[in-house]
């Protein structure tokens, strides 16, 4: 199976939640940019509300691939003590690190959401999406992140992955959706017909839409 798009990848990727659909805890959170049309057809599909979920590895100066820690949307820090303790990492090293990947954090926020709060996951069953896993290192980092923050539930859902990195993450979160797991896999981008890059007014115009239709749907209910 190839992909058109990212569209067609959240719809088919949608087909493989039906069972979170409808429901008042759900809670779709998108990594992006690449993640956020893949959510958003998801989102719509099950009728559940959509946001970013902002998180920046902390990449080992050098071995940038290598994370010793991430931050996260709402003020979330977590350290790889192992790493930096068997690299010997020092403490002005990592506040470095950290320091450069706030302002992007922040930028990003700014970008994206106008600086509002990040949305409330605690007790929630929330859906990471992302347009595909590779060395899951994003992902990893949004989980870290994601389970300081207490969820109820959390469901890791792409639409291809490496097998090796579907059965990761099958051991790290409560389900793993991963519709596709070819091999070889040699990358996310060959799954795709269009890979072309998400801008950052493509997200703002989805995360609009979604908000948007869940501020009508509470009116209504009010009304």
């Amino acid at each position: 199976m190839i992909f058109r798009d990212r569209v067609d990848a959240g719809q088919k990727l949608a087909e493989k939640l039906t069972e979170y659909a409808r429901r008042d805890d759900v809670l779709i959170l998108a990594l992006p940019r690449g993640g956020v049309p893949v959510a958003f057809e998801v989102a719509e599909r099950l009728n559940a509300p959509m946001d970013v979920f902002l998180v920046r590895k902390l990449g080992v100066p050098g071995q940038e691939e290598l994370a010793m820690g991430a931050i996260a949307s709402g003020g979330v820090r977590v350290l790889n003590e192992r790493t930096i303790n068997y690299l010997n990492i020092p403490e002005e090293i990592i506040d470095r690190v950290v320091a450069k990947e706030q302002r992007e954090l922040e930028r990003r926020e700014i970008e994206y959401r106008d600086a509002l709060a990040p949305p409330v996951v605690r007790g929630k069953t929330v859906i990471l999406v992302d347009d595909g896993l590779a060395t899951g290192s994003t992902m990893r980092a949004a989980v870290i992140a994601l389970k300081q923050m207490k969820p109820d539930k959390i469901v890791v859902a792409v639409p291809v992955a490496s097998d090796e990195s579907c059965r990761e993450f099958r051991q790290a979160v409560d389900a793993t959706i991963c519709v596709i797991t070819p091999e070889p896999f040699y990358g996310v981008g060959l799954w795709y017909e269009d890979f072309s890059q998400t801008t950052d007014e493509e997200v703002r115009e989805l995360l609009k839409k979604s908000e948007q239709k869940f501020q009508t749907s509470a009116s209504a209910k009010r009304a």
